[in-house]
């Protein structure tokens, strides 16, 4: 099946992966290119209860503004992906070897591992 949309050539894909976005905690990934997150992604791996999960998105410890984004629990299932886009270009830069950081608020209940994924844009 062919492509709708032309993919840019310059940008990158960078995942990491949860154990448990139930849990309050962190997950990371070294940025290898100097550029700008454009999009980011999760995709859980089983359905949260409780409440909804809320996730962020850090580089080098500060905030990446505009990238909050909530796992609905109601009617959540495996699969399910959320994805958000950075609204400050200052925050949403990136250099080689950055920690890029995808912060859990570990409000829902259920066990349930997460991927996550960041779209950048080399420069």
């Amino acid at each position: 099946m062919a492509l709708q949309e032309n993919r840019p050539i310059d940008e990158i894909y960078l995942t990491a992966y949860l154990a448990d976005i139930s849990t309050a905690s962190s997950t990371f990934v070294a940025c290898p290119v100097r550029g700008r997150i454009v999009k980011a992604y999760s995709t859980i791996h089983a359905a949260i209860t409780g409440a909804d999960a809320v996730w962020t998105l850090e580089v080098n410890n500060t905030a990446v503004t505009g990238v909050s984004v909530t796992v609905a629990n109601s009617g959540s299932a495996a699969g399910d992906v959320d994805s958000d886009t950075p609204t400050s270009a200052t925050t949403s830069l990136v250099n080689p070897g950055d920690r890029i950081e995808f912060v859990s608020d570990g409000a829902s209940s259920t066990t349930s591992p997460c991927t996550f994924t960041v779209c950048i844009q080399q420069f």
